[in-house]
């Protein structure tokens, strides 16, 4: 009967114990990802959609390389009437997103 005991009270000492180490990971994981949100200015490439008559960009969306963005330019071109451009731009990036477009810097085809 003492063993058992001496197991269950282990046994929440090692419970307890897990749980405060994955709190303060946690923690310290939203520490890092908000250390992460700052805004920068960089060159990236992105996939543009642009609508209307003339041509007006209401979308864009950060792509990892040109190739993917090209892949991904295709497939939007067959299941949409809008215009896509894939874009090497300096934009401001924030959480792996565009905010915003500096300057387009060259049209990749």
């Amino acid at each position: 009967m003492v063993k058992l005991f001496a197991v269950i009270v282990l046994m929440s000492l090692i419970y307890l114990g897990f749980t405060k180490f994955m709190d303060t990971s946690l923690l310290v994981g939203e520490k890092i990802s908000k250390k992460l949100d700052v805004e920068k200015e960089t060159t990236v490439t992105g996939l543009m959609m642009y609508l209307g008559n003339p041509p007006v960009m209401k979308e864009h969306l950060l792509m990892h390389s040109h190739e993917d963005c090209l892949i991904k330019k295709e497939i939007a071109e067959l299941t949409s009437g809008a215009i896509y451009k894939c874009l090497k731009v300096e934009a401001v990036v924030k959480n792996k997103k565009i905010v915003s477009i500096i300057k387009e810097i060259e049209v990749i085809e």
